[in-house]
Parts: C-alpha cells; sequence; structure tokens
C-alpha cells in the first residue's frame, strides 16, 4: 500500500492499534524529513508538507476516538 493509500480514514480504522502507532511514527519521520529539505532548499513538491500533516492529524484522530471508546465501554 502506497502513502497515497493510506490517507483515507477507512484504510486506517481497518489497521490494528500497533500498525496505526508504527503508521504515526513514519509520517512523523516523513513530516521531519520534508522540514529539513525546506530548510535547506532541496523541497521541490511543497504541497507534501500539507498532506504529511494531514495525514498524522486522520491518524491522531482515529486514535482519539479509539481511546474514547475504550473509555466509554
Amino acid at each position: 500500500m502506497s502513502k497515497g493509500e493510506l490517507n483515507k480514514a477507512i484504510d486506517i480504522r481497518v489497521k490494528t492499534p500497533d500498525e496505526v502507532e508504527a503508521l504515526l511514527l513514519d509520517l512523523k519521520r516523513e513530516q521531519l524529513n520534508l522540514r529539513f529539505q525546506r530548510a535547506t532548499g532541496q523541497q521541490e513538491n511543497t504541497s507534501q508538507i500539507r498532506k504529511v500533516r494531514r495525514s498524522v492529524a486522520r491518524v491522531k484522530t482515529i486514535l482519539a476516538e479509539r481511546a474514547r471508546s475504550t473509555v466509554k465501554a
């Protein structure tokens, strides 16, 4: 599965909690690398930062939803 496909919330929801945590870690690393590229002037695709930032938010939202559902149960 490519990173573009993982942006969909449905694809993230079917993953196990460990897989979602690993995905979040990968996205955070990618976000850091993109920030370094921007700072050094090596970045060509500036829209990639926005996509990764939104993917991180999407994953965090799903993790928060799962946490709230386990507290209620």
